[in-house]
């Protein structure tokens, strides 16, 4: 039955379809002698969100670079958004499990992957921020990561010889507000789309995920035969029909019985939240370890071998991996397919893109 019902939301997914090309978006008018930015995505994404609030314009894009690199939002001047969102590393820290603030304090949370996050909803592990622009403001006054006072940044944007005119291109007014730097950071994120990795390229573009899993040939298409049948991936990593390898909810993954880091349950106050963390997408995992909310696994072989035989239960374990807690029994070739499929979502344009690196 599960099958059936997998291979139906293929045969969905495939009539909508078409050969790789950028649809636009539609947006809210833009600030007055502000450019509309062309914020094309691919055909086989759904639309993204975009606040009526903050529409796209090139010169807000612009500035939301500026400020995403520099180090004037921090409170001794070391830090930018940048220093712990590296594209290099899918916009994860350098490979550390932890980041370091300025005062060197180190958190106790995994970097995020900034990847397709226009179409994302409830941002950080725990979701306590609810829009992009609302997360945006969250590390600049955080004690242990850029732990500086939003008026002080904005008073050092205001002193800025260049900043004020900037702000009034993209937003048609000189004075700088926390929310203005905000929607500005905010818009130069949502330009970062990932969409052309080999599963892309061969698989989506074609439309042929339905006949792979039906007949894989090769080790990337036994990976995905897996990721879809019996390894259960896709009920969090899946999202038939848009492609974005997250279902962009929160889950607990059977990481441990006794949950120290309440997740999700921090923000809502429910028992039933506790250990639920929001899931990542799989686009570019290659380049974003470590993995999970407190980075403990090193490798995706080792984040592949707790699903396969490490999913711990709980009384709020997601009810797809009570199934996985009995283990899935992979051989080590099929762990190895599996791994293929996953290295298959790397797209290597999108980590060496030089509109996203601080130039």
């Amino acid at each position: 039955m599960k099958n059936t019902l997998i291979k139906a939301a293929f045969l969905v997914a495939a009539t909508t379809l078409f050969l790789y090309s950028c649809k636009q978006v539609d947006q809210e008018p833009t600030p007055a002698g502000a450019t509309p930015y062309p914020f094309g995505v691919p055909s086989f994404f759904s639309l993204p969100i975009i606040p009526a609030d903050n529409p796209m314009t090139v010169e807000g894009v612009s500035l939301g670079k500026r400020l995403f690199y520099d180090d004037v939002l921090s409170g001794n001047n070391t830090q930018n958004c940048g220093s712990c969102h590296n594209p290099t590393f899918a916009f994860t820290d350098n490979g550390l499990q932890f980041s370091t603030g300025i005062d060197k304090k180190m958190g106790d949370r995994n970097s995020m992957p900034l990847i397709n996050l226009a179409w994302e909803k409830d941002f950080f592990w725990d979701g306590r921020a609810k829009t992009l622009e609302e997360q945006a403001l969250g590390p600049v006054e955080n004690p242990i990561e850029m732990h500086e006072q939003w008026p002080n940044a904005v008073s050092e944007l205001m002193a800025n010889s260049e900043y004020p005119a900037l702000f009034e291109k993209a937003f048609g007014t000189r004075v700088i507000t926390k929310e203005l730097v905000a929607k500005a950071i905010a818009q130069f994120e949502r330009t970062m789309i990932s969409s052309n990795s080999t599963f892309d390229i061969d698989y989506l573009i074609p439309s042929r995920t339905l006949d792979v899993i039906k007949n894989p040939q090769n080790a990337i298409e036994r990976g995905m035969k897996i990721f879809y049948e019996h390894g259960d991936c896709w009920h969090c990593h899946g999202t038939v029909g848009d492609y974005l390898f997250t279902d962009r909810d929160f889950h607990n993954n059977g990481l441990d019985s006794i949950i120290i880091d309440k997740g999700l349950e921090n923000v809502t106050k429910n028992p039933m939240d506790r250990g639920k963390f929001k899931t990542p997408t799989l686009r570019n995992v290659e380049f974003s370890a470590p993995y999970m909310h407190d980075g403990r696994f090193k490798t995706l072989e080792e984040v592949i071998e707790h699903y396969n035989s490490g999913v711990k239960k709980s009384t709020t374990l997601d009810p797809n991996m009570k199934e996985l807690a009995k283990g899935l029994n992979l051989s080590a070739g099929d762990k190895q397919d599996l791994l293929q499929f996953l290295v298959s979502l790397s797209d290597k344009t999108f980590i060496n893109n030089p509109k996203f690196k601080e130039q």
